[in-house]
């Protein structure tokens, strides 16, 4: 597939939780997207405006509303299972141990990501051959870990751990990755790391990604396209020619000019000199 062609189309998906209860919430209101081939989209918004229902819907965890469709090469997946999905679409969580095995060895998480989306029964047994594979795959990070295969992951540190799992998620080679603030947890300096390596992974891998992020100096410095939500909705799109020569508070004005709101929501991290 050429690059710029549309790998994923979304059309009219929303998300409504407790629908009919005084606490009904619409997460998602009639979501419109087209991401292009190796397009390396950041998606900021406050807590609340949908992203990670967005990652969610786009997952299988959660079915859109009827009338949505999501197509991922040309491959309509809305109803599909999460566990289906996975063959295209790899995920790595904000938590790092959410996406890694503590107790069980490097090899053993990296064999079982290998296998992600296809039949259960398989042998967890590694060969010499899918050994050097996952050396292969682990020194890049320059963390040492591909001499660690053994070692159970548990031992690990965070950002140990996260950049496994970056490994783990891209090593079947997805579709599409989701980055759901996989960052927010890990201190400045490792924050600051392991997106320097999920920066080179997707670019050496090629691979189409979408990264939540609550950082807007991360949303503007990474990535060719930024995606806005507020309210369930995508009300900013730039794309990378635009993108380059904003600024935080470029970003803020966009964002008031697209809602008609002013801008007064703290819990967005507007800089953080250390990361």
């Amino acid at each position: 597939m050429e690059k710029n062609q549309k790998l994923m189309k979304i059309r009219k998906v929303s998300k409504v939780f407790l629908r009919g209860s005084i606490d009904e919430v619409t997460a998602l209101d009639n979501i419109k997207l087209d991401v292009g081939t190796e397009d390396f989209i950041t998606v900021i918004g406050s807590n609340g405006a949908g992203k990670t229902t967005l990652l969610n819907v786009i997952a299988g965890v959660y079915p859109p509303e009827k009338g949505g469709r999501i197509t991922i090469n040309d491959q309509d997946v809305t109803r599909l299972s999460e566990h289906k999905r996975a063959r295209s679409v790899s995920r790595v969580y904000q938590n790092p141990h959410t996406g890694t095995a503590a107790k069980m060895t490097l090899e053993e998480n990296l064999s079982l990501a290998m296998l992600r989306g296809q039949s259960r029964g398989f042998r967890i047994a590694t060969n010499k051959k899918r050994r050097e594979l996952f050396r292969s795959a682990l020194a890049p990070l320059g963390l040492g870990l591909e001499d660690r295969l053994s070692a159970m992951v548990g031992t690990l540190s965070g950002g140990q751990r996260q950049s496994l799992a970056l490994v783990m998620a891209t090593i079947s080679k997805p579709s599409l990755l989701l980055l759901d603030e996989h960052v927010a947890t890990l201190d400045p300096k490792t924050n600051r790391i392991v997106l320097e390596l999920s920066e080179m992974i997707i670019k050496k891998e090629k691979i189409t990604t979408i990264m939540v992020t609550h950082n807007m100096e991360h949303a503007l410095r990474y990535g060719n396209r930024l995606a806005m939500m507020h309210k369930g909705k995508i009300i900013v799109d730039i794309h990378q020619e635009e993108k380059s020569n904003l600024s935080v508070n470029d970003l803020i004005e966009a964002f008031e000019h697209a809602s008609g709101e002013r801008f007064a929501d703290d819990s967005i991290m507007l800089r953080n000199t250390n990361s």
